[in-house]
């Protein structure tokens, strides 16, 4: 179940939300929220909804063991997250390893075919964060199972975040005042994520999927920029969009969950694109791998070691194929880069800004490039037609202009108009503000109609994130 269905949408949220409303007790609503945060899970992994549970335990257990016997901390954290890895590789990384294996070896081992369970890779990093955190004493252990169970599986951010830290949420885990102002304003965050979701990524994911899914004869230099272009806009707002969803649901139930994207197509620099980029995984990595490894306090050539060992685990983390890994080794590489370059050393105004908002544009498209192709080469290929791929072709030139259509020029317009801070700017103004408010309510009521309409006649629905 994801959150842009119209089961979710029409049966399963209404449903909770009123029930929750009417429980009187907190005790009452955790109980609640934790039955319907697993028939969610269930609805989708039927199975793999005990593995979950048995993580969830396991690092309750962890966490309790490291209080209880202090001077084996050390050794119970890394006994804890060797299994918790283990467990990601086993379901994420066996089969991927086994064939790198043969291909290297010719050993010819038999290639495990395990599904992978939906969300592992966040409810994972939130469990090893927990016990983490309680071994570094910045958080307390919990002594309820329930709600240990409740904050990794809570539905919101269960499927794809954002990744939430424990002692963000250990306050409104036990208690928590609900409003009708919340609640309405998560349902307007809701509806906007939707909006996204729905009237961005899904058009430009139709685009993205029919040029990378053509033959590479049938695409020249002006396919190739479209569906670059479109897959930067739909894994945008796609993440995006689901993020805001998840966000505008936890304060419909009392929970506030950090911001995950702020704009990242409005950044200068590479490491500026990381600061707003999935910034719950960005900043889990910063915390448990960066800092520890020594981040930036040994030294140039040191730190830009770091952030090369984080972007390789970066990439590794989205996905069993080489083009992730590749992926992240290309964003590690410019942020070292950027390390050595005096241009990004210093704040950037005018031309200099407009520079660096091109040389980010250009960047993460041709990253986003390789995260979506197959292999490296068709990767390579690609970029390859993007910058000489001029030449005439019929059957290239009917291809990209069949993707032309009203509705997908629309849907390009309004992702590149909603990927500028915009909105960021009225905020800051009290008045522009209010006025904005007021008339985003009556606005978010004719965008819900429009995308409930949409999702009642398309059948085109994907979601990039449920691979991860």
């Amino acid at each position: 179940m994801v959150f842009s269905s119209l089961v979710f949408i029409s049966v399963f949220l209404p449903a909770v939300l009123l029930f929750y409303w009417l429980l009187p007790t907190n005790a009452g609503k955790n109980i609640l929220l934790l039955a319907a945060s697993l028939f969610f899970y269930a609805y989708g992994e039927p199975v793999y909804v005990f593995l979950m549970i048995l993580s969830s335990f396991f690092n309750y257990l962890c966490a309790l063991w490291i209080e209880n016997r202090r001077n084996n901390g050390k050794t119970i954290l890394a006994f804890a997250i060797l299994a918790n890895l283990f467990l990601l590789c086993v379901f994420k990384y066996a089969g991927f390893l086994t064939e790198l294996v043969n291909g290297v070896t010719d050993i010819g081992l038999p290639v495990p075919k395990i599904a992978l369970p939906i969300g592992i890779s966040f409810f994972t990093f939130q469990a090893m964060s927990y016990v983490i955190d309680v071994y570094r004493r910045e958080t307390l252990p919990q002594r309820n199972f329930m709600y240990i169970l409740l904050y990794i599986s809570l539905f919101p951010q269960l499927i794809a975040g954002p990744i939430v830290k424990y002692h963000d949420v250990e306050k409104e885990l036990v208690s928590r005042r609900l409003d009708m102002k919340e609640t309405a304003l998560g349902i307007r965050r809701f509806i906007v994520g939707l909006g996204k979701k729905v009237l961005i990524a899904n058009y430009m994911g139709e685009v993205a999927d029919t040029l990378f899914h053509a033959p590479l004869s049938q695409i020249q230099s002006a396919g190739a920029w479209m569906g670059a272009a479109a897959f930067m806009l739909q894994i945008y707002f796609d993440f995006g969009g689901y993020s805001d969803m998840a966000i505008g649901l936890g304060r419909m139930f009392g929970f506030h969950f950090k911001e995950n994207f702020r704009y990242p197509y409005a950044a200068a620099s590479i490491q500026d694109f990381w600061r707003r980029w999935h910034i719950s995984l960005s900043g889990w990595f910063l915390e448990y791998l960066y800092i520890p490894l020594g981040g930036s306090r040994k030294g140039r050539v040191r730190t830009c070691l770091n952030k090369f060992i984080v972007f390789a685990c970066t990439g590794i983390w989205h996905g069993a194929n080489l083009t992730f890994l590749f992926w992240g080794l290309f964003h590690g590489c410019l942020l070292m880069m950027e390390e050595f370059i005096p241009f990004f050393q210093k704040e950037k105004r005018g031309w200099k800004n407009a520079l660096g908002h091109i040389y980010v544009t250009l960047a993460v498209m041709i990253g986003f490039v390789f995260f979506r192709a197959d292999t490296i080469g068709q990767g390579v290929a690609w970029i390859g037609k993007m910058f000489t791929g001029f030449q005439t072709n019929l059957a290239a030139a009917r291809l990209a202009r069949s993707q032309l259509t009203p509705v997908h020029i629309s849907a390009f317009a309004a992702g590149v108009f909603a990927s500028l801070p915009v909105m960021e700017r009225i905020g800051k103004d009290e008045r522009a503000r209010k006025a904005f408010d007021l008339a985003s309510f009556a606005a978010s009521l004719a965008l819900f109609f429009v995308c409930m309409l949409n999702l009642a006649g398309g059948t085109y629905n994907p979601f990039i994130y449920f691979r991860f």
